[in-house]
C-alpha cells in the first residue's frame, strides 16, 4: 500500500516537474526568439525594452532654470511641458526628469541634430481650444486656473476643474451655447490634450472636464492646460552628442559581457552542486525572464549602468539559492533524510536572504531618491531585480527541488552533488 502511494507521488510529481520545465522553456525561448501565431506575435526582449543613450546613441541636454526661488510644482509643471515637447520629436524612448533643485536633463536616444532639440524644447508654447469649425475660442491668456480631484458624486472618477479670467469668460459662454452637444478640443501647440463634449450652457467661467483615465492623467492634463506657457525660462548648460557608432557597439559587447557572466555562473552551480545547481540554473532562467518582462511593462530604460545592476542580481539570485544549499547540506550531514532536510534548509535560509536582500533594496531606494540620471537607473534596476529574485528563490527553487526530491532523483551521489561528504552522508545510496 505504502509503496503505490510513493509510485503514485512520483508519476504525479515527475508530469508536474515537465510541465514546469515546459512552461520556463517556452517563456524563455519566447523571450529570445518571439513567437508569431495566428495572426499574434510576441516580440523578444530585444525588440521591447528601452534602450538608453549609451546603447543607441543620441542627445542629452541639461536645461537650467533661469528664475530664482522657484517652488517644485512650477518646476514639474515645466517638466511635463518639456515631455511634450520633445515627445513630439517622434521618439518614445524619451526620458525628462528634474535633477537638484532648478535642473531638467532631457535625453533624445537616436535624435542628433543638437540645435533641432534645443530649439524645440525652449520654444514658448501655445495653449487654444478650438471649436468644431476650427475656430480658436479661448487661448491659454483666457486660463486663470486648472486642478484635478476624484469626483465623490461620480464612482471616484478623475475630473479637471476649469476655472476661466473674465475675459474667458465671456467667450466660453457664447461658445457652450452655440457648440452644445459637440466637442472643444484643446491644444497645446498642435498636440490634442483632451476633447469633452459640451453638455451645459457655462456661463460663470468654471467647468468641468471628465474622460480622464487616472488622477495622474488628470493631474498632468490640468498643468498643462493652466500652463500651456513654459512658466519659467530655461537654458541649455550641457548638450552632449554621443554617436550612433559609439552606441551600437556598446550594446552588444554588453550582450556579450551578460552571455558569458551568466554562463559561467550557471556552469558553476552544475559543476559544484549537480542536479540541486541544474535546478538553480532553471529557477535562474525564469528570473532573467520575469526580470526581462518587468523591464518591458514598466517601461525601464535600459543603460550600461542598468545592465551592471541586472547582472548584480543575477549574483545575488545564485546567492541564495547557495545559501539554500549549504543549510541543506548542513541538515544532511546531521542525519536528516533528504526531504527534511531540503525544507529545514530552506527555512533555516530564509532569514539570511531576507536580511541581505532587504539591505540591498534599502540601498536602492536611496540612490534612486538622491541619484540622478546612470544612478537612478541603475538603482531602479537593481531594486527590481532584488525583491524578484527573492521570489524565485523562495517559491521556484524550493517548488522545484520538493518535486525531484519526489521523484527520488536525490537518491544517488552522482545526482547530489556536494550536498553531502563521504560517511556524512545520510539517507543517500551509496
Amino acid at each position: 500500500m505504502r509503496s503505490g502511494r510513493k509510485s503514485s507521488t512520483r508519476v504525479r510529481s515527475t508530469i508536474i516537474l515537465l510541465v514546469c520545465l515546459a512552461i520556463i522553456g517556452f517563456l524563455a525561448y519566447s523571450g529570445v526568439y518571439g513567437i508569431r501565431f495566428a495572426g499574434y506575435q510576441v516580440k523578444p526582449f530585444t525588440q521591447v525594452i528601452n534602450r538608453g543613450l549609451d546603447l543607441q546613441g543620441g542627445i542629452s541636454v541639461l536645461e537650467e532654470i533661469q528664475s530664482k526661488n522657484v517652488d517644485q510644482k512650477t518646476v514639474n509643471r515645466t517638466v511635463d511641458l518639456l515631455a511634450m515637447r520633445v515627445n513630439k520629436l517622434g521618439v518614445s524612448e524619451t526620458v525628462v526628469t528634474k535633477e537638484g533643485n532648478n535642473r531638467i536633463r532631457i535625453e533624445i536616444p537616436g535624435k542628433f541634430d543638437a540645435k533641432e532639440v534645443v530649439d524645440g524644447v525652449a520654444k514658448t508654447g501655445q495653449l487654444k481650444f478650438v471649436g468644431p469649425d476650427n475656430s480658436t475660442i479661448l487661448t491659454g491668456r483666457d486660463v486663470k486656473d486648472a486642478s484635478a480631484y476624484l469626483d465623490t458624486n461620480n464612482d471616484q472618477q478623475p475630473t479637471i476643474s476649469l476655472e476661466l479670467n473674465s475675459s474667458g469668460t465671456k467667450k466660453f459662454a457664447d461658445a457652450t451655447q452655440k457648440f452644445m452637444g459637440q466637442k472643444i478640443a484643446i491644444y497645446l501647440d498642435d498636440q490634442k490634450l483632451t476633447d469633452p463634449t459640451v453638455n451645459a450652457h457655462i456661463t460663470d467661467g468654471k467647468a468641468i472636464i471628465s474622460g480622464s483615465q487616472t488622477l495622474e492623467e488628470a493631474q498632468k492634463q490640468a498643468n498643462l492646460i493652466k500652463s500651456g506657457a513654459l512658466p519659467v525660462s530655461i537654458k541649455p548648460v550641457q548638450v552632449t552628442t554621443i554617436g550612433a557608432s559609439l552606441g551600437a557597439n556598446a550594446l552588444p559587447l554588453s550582450i556579450l559581457a551578460g552571455k558569458i557572466g551568466i554562463g559561467l555562473v550557471m556552469i558553476f552551480m552544475v559543476l559544484y552542486y549537480r542536479l540541486p545547481g541544474l535546478i538553480a540554473d532553471i529557477a535562474l532562467t525564469l528570473y532573467i525572464y520575469i526580470v526581462l518582462a518587468a523591464f518591458a511593462n514598466v517601461n525601464v530604460t535600459l543603460t550600461l549602468s542598468g545592465i551592471a545592476a541586472f547582472l548584480l542580481t543575477v549574483g545575488m539570485a545564485v546567492d541564495a539559492n547557495i545559501l539554500i544549499f549549504e543549510r541543506t547540506k548542513e541538515e544532511l550531514k546531521s542525519g536528516r533524510p533528504i526531504k527534511a532536510a531540503i525544507n529545514i534548509g530552506f527555512k533555516r535560509a530564509m532569514s539570511s536572504i531576507f536580511d541581505s536582500n532587504i539591505t540591498s533594496i534599502i540601498s536602492g531606494i536611496v540612490l534612486y531618491s538622491v541619484g540622478t540620471g546612470a544612478v537612478k537607473g541603475f538603482a531602479l534596476t537593481l531594486i527590481i531585480g532584488v525583491v524578484l529574485s527573492m521570489f524565485t528563490a523562495i517559491t521556484v527553487t524550493r517548488t522545484l527541488m520538493k518535486l525531484v526530491a519526489d521523484i527520488g532523483l536525490f537518491s544517488h551521489k552522482a545526482t547530489i552533488g556536494t550536498f553531502g561528504v563521504h560517511d556524512f552522508r545520510k539517507g543517500i545510496s551509496k
